[in-house]
């Protein structure tokens, strides 16, 4: 899983060629019924991984071998997101040279059911490691051809209500992830499947509805444009040569490695660290939890994303919540009581929800080429990818190193990630070309 704002990265000229038939006949609007079944397919993904990767696959490791569970989960979690940082972009490709999108989303939201239950039947931590990577290559097949419906599909003028229609997947699924993974939490199996289910449900919904006009295959167009993959490095080291895009690359890789190091952790964190009410459940938490976080995150995407918008303000915007998000994190890490862990929810639900909204408009304004759009915020979304890969072996370390899950890991895990979001802050200073 490659959680990350959505962004139209289809370089320009592919854009003008997808929307070329609308805008010629004067449209505004997407097809009917395509905002909803965005909303819908998206929403089935997030809840997917987030009902997976925060509650179901750490009580499986748990099970497997609590002793070594943070280890375990770290090793796990991070092998298979390098799995899906890889396989995203051939998924994409492959759908590219179809010229379909639909029978990709159908082939990878059905195979899903089939890798849950795989998932959901094995008992070692090798099997395990390999059928959630083979969960995340059929996830991101399904989500490689999810993403390109809104530039294959949608008019430039409807591309915002799009971007809408599927950003409120993440806090939707998120919610409902953390509730099915915490109502199945004495069944994993039954989960797995039920999750894999619901991502096959909307995929035959999204293709049975949402038909689609075939394109040319991009065979010819790719064997002309491919690049060699020297430059295309040498590419990625002029974007970051430039001084502004750098600085926000550094920000926005600081804040997502402290989120996601602390929210890959969540259910061992209230198991070990934080005095639950009596009677109640890690998986119980989460439950409540991940709204709290949703709602706060909805709510900030929204406000700060008006705000900086009349006050001209964006590096205060993402500076402000990016400091919110560090004290979001203090806060279970001086006091580890369940009513920490609920302001925290909130505090770091409006920070990080903020952070991404404006950081996005930010980084729209300082892009070093407009030729180059499209490659540059492809390499911006590396600094989400490559924390989400890097926090499960860097938690990992901060807890075994400081005390592990029965000692002061945790305590040290929430103040890393205060220390990461305060210094994602800091790096937005530099940046000169916005207020």
């Amino acid at each position: 899983m490659a959680l990350s704002a959505h962004q139209d990265q289809t370089p320009p000229d592919a854009a003008t060629q997808a929307t070329r038939p609308g805008d010629g006949d004067g449209e505004t609007r997407a097809p009917r019924g395509l905002m909803p079944l965005l909303t819908l397919a998206n929403t089935a993904m997030y809840t997917l991984y987030v009902g997976v990767g925060s509650v179901l696959l750490p009580l499986q490791i748990e099970h497997i071998d609590k002793a070594d569970k943070v280890a375990l989960l770290g090793l796990v979690s991070g092998v298979s997101a390098v799995f899906a940082t890889v396989f995203n972009p051939i998924a994409g490709a492959l759908s590219d040279r179809s010229g379909r999108r639909n029978p990709w989303i159908l082939g990878g939201g059905v195979a899903a059911v089939g890798a849950m239950a795989l998932l959901g039947g094995v008992r070692t931590v090798l099997l395990v490691t390999i059928a959630w990577c083979l969960g995340q290559a059929v996830m991101n097949v399904f989500q490689a051809a999810l993403t390109s419906v809104v530039p294959d599909r949608v008019p430039l003028a409807a591309r915002g209500r799009a971007s809408a229609a599927v950003g409120i997947g993440l806090p939707v699924g998120s919610t409902l992830g953390a509730l099915i993974g915490s109502a199945f939490a004495d069944h994993l199996s039954s989960g797995y499947l039920v999750l894999g289910l619901f991502v096959a449900l909307s995929a035959v919904l999204f293709t049975a509805f949402a038909r689609e006009k075939p394109r040319p295959p991009a065979r010819q167009s790719a064997a002309r444009t491919r690049v060699p993959v020297g430059k295309q490095f040498a590419a990625f080291l002029g974007a970051l040569r430039h001084h502004d895009f750098r600085w926000a690359f550094i920000g926005r890789a600081l804040l997502v490695l402290g989120y996601f190091c602390v929210f890959g952790y969540q259910l061992y964190i209230l198991q070990d660290h934080i005095s639950l009410p009596s009677g109640m459940e890690a998986e119980d938490a989460i439950a409540v939890l991940a709204p709290v976080s949703a709602i706060a995150m909805a709510v900030s995407t929204v406000v700060g994303g008006v705000l900086s918008d009349r006050m001209n303000r964006r590096k205060l915007f993402v500076a402000v919540s990016a400091a919110v998000s560090a004290v979001a994190l203090v806060i279970p890490a001086v006091s580890p009581s369940w009513t920490a862990m609920i302001v925290f929810a909130a505090l770091n639900g409006l920070g990080f929800g903020c952070f991404m909204a404006v950081d996005n408009a930010l980084v729209s304004m300082i892009l070093p080429s407009a030729d180059d759009a499209a490659r540059d915020l492809g390499v911006l979304n590396m600094a989400q990818a490559g924390p989400q890969i890097l926090a499960p072996f860097v938690a990992s370390v901060i807890v075994s190193l400081c005390g592990g899950s029965n000692g002061g890991g945790y305590t040290a895990l929430f103040i890393a990630g205060a220390v990461l979001s305060v210094l994602g802050a800091l790096a937005v200073r530099p940046i000169r070309g916005v207020r």
